[in-house]
């Protein structure tokens, strides 16, 4: 069984003991966090668990203008992420 959640402006398809990474939550380590479908499937929800707080690769942003009077400016970016475990999904009523 799997289902669709969403978080971070984006869509994740999951099954039981799935692992992945979504934007930062706010929650610790260990914390369960309960998704309940309110809006499509009344009485389904998915259970998941914090596994940790982590960051990104580093990506950098260069920019640079050609010939003369010339600038150049890098810049590095983390994206702040959080792993979670998918323990449960409830179906529905």
């Amino acid at each position: 069984m799997f289902a669709v959640i969403k978080t971070g402006g984006k869509q994740y398809k999951v099954a039981a003991d799935d692992v992945f990474t979504v934007e930062k939550l706010e929650a610790e380590a260990g914390e369960t966090i309960v998704t309940v479908g309110a809006p499509r499937v009344a009485g389904a929800a998915v259970e998941a668990t914090v596994v940790e707080q982590t960051r990104g690769p580093k990506t950098i942003s260069f920019k640079k203008r050609r010939r003369k009077h010339s600038s150049k400016r890098r810049r590095g970016h983390r994206q702040d992420l959080t792993l979670v475990k998918i323990v449960a999904i409830h179906p529905g009523a």
